[in-house]
């Protein structure tokens, strides 16, 4: 379990699958995540943490951490309930991981939210994450169209803590 002054982050369980479900199913966020239904979150939930807010389960974060001495990094993939949008609570969970995999040698982290996803860009640039590069239709949409990604890294020195 990690923790932040408002966030706490565990590791997700399939009992947290059908509160997951109702932040995956919320329009604001479905318009990035596409479908989620309970099977399928119960699949993926135990190889993410969850975010907890105030006892309530708010979201989820994966972290795709490459071990390779050569190329050691973190990728990361967020989602957040609507209700607590703007308030700084995804920030800080990235924040959480970050020194987490710090302490773990990890001097390079990833992500890489929708282009358009202006209140998601805004949040990991409160980190320290920097714009690195367009992915030209990288990821097909709920709608069925390929959309471009931003692809954003943050190094150590960069981190905003």
């Amino acid at each position: 379990m990690l923790r932040g002054p408002r966030v706490t982050l565990r590791r997700g369980h399939v009992t947290d699958a059908e509160a997951l479900v109702a932040v995956l199913q919320a329009p604001a966020v479905a318009r990035w995540w596409g479908d989620y239904g309970l099977e399928r979150v119960r699949k993926e939930v135990a190889d993410c943490y969850v975010i907890v807010i105030d006892g309530e389960i708010h979201g989820w974060v994966f972290c795709e951490e490459e071990s390779d001495p050569d190329y050691r990094h973190v990728g990361f993939d967020v989602a957040l309930s609507p209700a607590v949008h703007g308030h700084g609570y995804g920030s800080e969970a990235l924040r959480v991981l970050i020194k987490h995999h710090i302490e773990r040698g990890h001097h390079r982290f990833t992500i890489d939210p929708a282009a358009g996803n202006a209140q998601a860009i805004r949040a990991y640039r409160a980190v320290g994450f920097r714009p690195v590069g367009l992915m030209r239709a990288y990821e097909r949409g709920p709608d069925g169209v390929w959309h471009d990604n931003l692809l954003m890294d943050l190094l150590v020195d960069e981190f905003r803590a």
